[in-house]
């Protein structure tokens, strides 16, 4: 997948918007305030960081060391539950898409019932 498509991809969520509160990179994709993915449009350093629980994050870094790593800017207490994910080929744009939809789903379920409901009646 190229960046746009990944853009794309996160976009077509939910209430799903496009933030830059730390600049131009990282490209953040945000739902109710929440971030939900980060990515890095690099030519030679294309990468995205999403959020995950604790166990499938650990799975992820497990099932591909040479792709998915811990958040690698995020504090050391928050490592666990974000991925960051090099779009080198190793990892399939289903798996992916799999990651990008966990993410979505672990930050919308932070959010207020009232938004929750909102954003699944979009679904409907």
């Amino acid at each position: 997948m190229t960046a746009e498509d990944i853009l794309n991809y996160c976009l077509a969520k939910p209430g799903a918007y496009i933030d830059f509160p730390f600049g131009d990179i990282p490209v953040c994709v945000k739902v109710g305030k929440r971030l939900f993915a980060q990515l890095y449009p690099k030519q030679n350093d294309l990468k995205i960081t999403l959020n995950c629980d604790r166990v499938v994050g650990e799975m992820y870094r497990n099932l591909y060391p040479d792709a998915v790593t811990r958040g690698y800017h995020c504090p050391p207490l928050q490592q666990p539950y974000f991925n960051t994910v090099q779009l080198n080929g190793v990892v399939s744009e289903d798996e992916l898409k799999k990651m990008i939809d966990h993410s979505y789903e672990i930050v919308v379920k932070k959010l207020p019932k009232q938004l929750q409901h909102e954003l699944k009646g979009a679904v409907e």
